[in-house]
């Protein structure tokens, strides 16, 4: 579990910021404070596309500073949070259609922590908005996509470290509609 817990440029939990956030959002027990930290960044930090926010985060210290972030980025900032509390977090991923009608695709970003009742469990931070009901709801998932595309993908491997082609698109594109037109994809998620 060690690389479900560390600390790197991209997930920078030791970032003061957020381990004040962290402390904030602690509860008695484990799963409490997942479902906090879950809601929170929900709940707290805006989706680029959604409100037509700049800049492109990637850092979870920068999602936190900046409030906004697409979904892989909000994703960076609640495995911080997780890792800051001493809860496993991971990153999963879909390849779904952009615009819900087959191509083309991207990839999109949510989180896996580890829960001791019921080991890992998936979650997606994304931010609901009409059609999107993510929830904290274990053992059941609630995520925010799901799949209607033979060429969409429900990956089910937890990564313990972001994918490079998001933290390199991420680190590329400044703006949020900059990052709309240049959304990452893969055809494999290994």
């Amino acid at each position: 579990m060690k690389q479900y817990l560390a600390t790197d440029d991209v997930i920078d939990w030791q970032n003061p910021e957020i381990l004040q956030i962290a402390e904030k959002l602690s509860d008695t027990n484990i799963e409490s404070t997942a479902k906090n930290c879950f809601e929170w960044v929900r709940d707290n930090i805006f989706h680029s596309v959604d409100y037509k926010m700049n800049p492109v985060t990637c850092k979870a210290s920068d999602v936190l500073k900046y409030k906004t972030g697409y979904c892989y980025a909000k994703s960076h900032l609640l495995a911080a949070l997780l890792r800051a509390n001493s809860i496993p977090a991971g990153f999963c991923y879909q390849r779904l259609s952009i615009f819900d009608d087959g191509a083309p695709y991207s990839l999109h970003g949510f989180n896996a922590v580890h829960l001791p009742e019921y080991g890992w469990y998936r979650i997606d931070a994304r931010g609901n908005k009409e059609g999107v009901n993510a929830q904290f709801t274990p053992p059941k998932e609630q995520l925010a996509f799901s799949l209607n595309f033979s060429e969409e993908i429900d990956c089910q491997k937890i990564f313990s470290e972001p994918l490079p082609v998001i933290v390199e698109a991420l680190q590329t594109y400044q703006t949020w509609d900059e990052m709309l037109n240049n959304l990452p994809d893969v055809d494999r998620i290994e």
